[in-house]
């Protein structure tokens, strides 16, 4: 993390500690030791970069770069929304791929432990991102041409302004959720309600949702309920890190063939041999779906949702 960054991410922790003492204080419920969890994981994500300075998808992206199909040093106005518009879309797919498949989901499950969606959430990454080798999405922006550091960095920023759309109070900001990813998308993003799992990937574009079905507006009738499906009732913030790795070794040692080895690897969370609990399972089990047409139509123009 640059000198540049470490100043704004000091900022956004004292946004992040005013808004639990305005909570504490109107509320009375806000969950400070799931607090201290998140800075044990900013603190951890930080250190991660000198611990391990370069990623498990690093030697991929220098290759990609080498064998660049053009050379795009953002001396050119156009290349910037290129650079942006590509890394929404590579993030959209790294993102849905932290849903969908287990060997990401192990570092992505400890965003979404939290049971409370709030500023302090957005520092909840997890530690191990880097050497799960999830910049491997961002490999296709190095081979067009952009250079890795650049493509990191942009990505930085993404992750810099999903920090104040973690919040149950702000409302919904009329034409901008067409767009825009939202606080009320991102309630969606965040809840284990069966009808809003496994939607809105997008980091600050919510259009490629809409472009490949995964889009669910946030309902009044159905409040978000925050948190993993198999609810995190730890703090040890050790724990909260590796417990989804720790599952995955658990079900890769009883597995018998390597048909079941690929499937815990790379299938979805929940996938087990002969049926399972992945979010189509539950949803069989349930007789429930994502509703008709969620992928196509805004949310109503509305106040907040009352927290």
């Amino acid at each position: 993390m640059s000198s540049i960054l470490l100043p704004i991410v000091g900022v956004l922790v004292l946004v992040a500690i005013a808004e639990g003492v305005i909570w504490s204080w109107r509320r009375r419920d806000y969950d400070w030791r799931a607090f201290g969890v998140s800075m044990f994981d900013l603190a951890g994500t930080i250190l991660m970069r000198f611990v391990a300075p370069v990623g498990l998808a690093a030697p991929l992206l220098a290759l990609a770069y080498e064998h660049r199909v053009f050379d795009l040093g953002l001396d050119r106005l156009w290349q910037f929304p290129l650079l942006f518009l590509g890394q929404e879309f590579c993030y959209y797919w790294f993102h849905r791929a932290s849903h969908r498949v287990r060997w990401f989901w192990a570092t992505h499950a400890v965003h979404h432990s939290p049971e409370q969606i709030c500023f302090a959430a957005a520092f909840r990454l997890g530690i191990t991102s880097r050497i799960a080798g999830s910049t491997v999405f961002y490999v296709p922006l190095a081979f067009l041409g952009f250079d890795p550091g650049v493509v990191l960095f942009s990505l930085t920023l993404n992750l810099l302004y999903q920090f104040w759309i973690h919040s149950e109070t702000i409302p919904r900001l009329g034409p901008l959720e067409w767009v825009l990813n939202t606080p009320s998308h991102h309630r969606v993003h965040h809840a284990r309600n069966l009808s809003y799992l496994d939607a809105n990937y997008g980091g600050v574009l919510i259009i490629f949702d809409r472009l490949f079905g995964t889009f669910v507006p946030e309902r009044n009738e159905e409040p978000c309920d925050y948190g993993l499906v198999t609810p995190m009732r730890s703090y040890n913030p050790f724990y909260v890190e590796f417990h989804g790795w720790i599952g995955l070794l658990k079900d890769l040692r009883k597995a018998r063939s390597l048909k079941t080895v690929a499937g815990y690897l790379f299938a979805p969370p929940g996938w087990a041999p002969g049926g399972g609990a992945t979010t189509e399972d539950l949803r069989r089990q349930a007789g429930t779906a994502v509703p008709t047409g969620a992928s196509t139509h805004p949310p109503p123009l509305a106040t907040a949702v009352d927290a």
